[in-house]
């Protein structure tokens, strides 16, 4: 059984950091690529970032410059680093594992 656990959410200031995690159980997290997505309310899910197999990236040009994804397969994390927050940051935020599996969500919320 596949279950992804996010944490690392809260509440910080403008400008500060956080680091989200994923932890992956039930699957071989190097076989498989991984994506942070998020939704605000009233809007819909996006992506904010995706890391493949061999560890190419993608990031949402919203976020650019800003976040940064990581995986430990070792671990069976992903990481989600996420720097100089912004108001606009505030969502909750999903681990997808392929296209199929997501987790919980992590709250995440950034005030001016």
């Amino acid at each position: 059984q596949v279950q992804l656990v996010e944490s690392g959410g809260g509440s910080v200031q403008a400008g500060g950091s956080l680091r989200l995690s994923c932890a992956v159980s039930g699957s071989i997290l190097r076989l498989n690529a991984m994506g942070w997505y998020r939704q605000a309310p009233g809007k819909q899910r996006e992506l904010v970032a995706s890391i493949s197999i061999g560890g190419s990236t993608v990031y949402a040009d919203s976020v650019k410059g800003r976040f940064t994804i990581s995986r430990d397969n070792a671990k069976g994390t992903v990481y989600l680093q996420m720097n100089s927050l912004k108001p606009e940051d505030t969502a909750t935020y999903y681990c997808l594992r392929g296209t199929r599996y997501w987790g919980q969500g992590t709250q995440v919320t950034v005030s001016s």
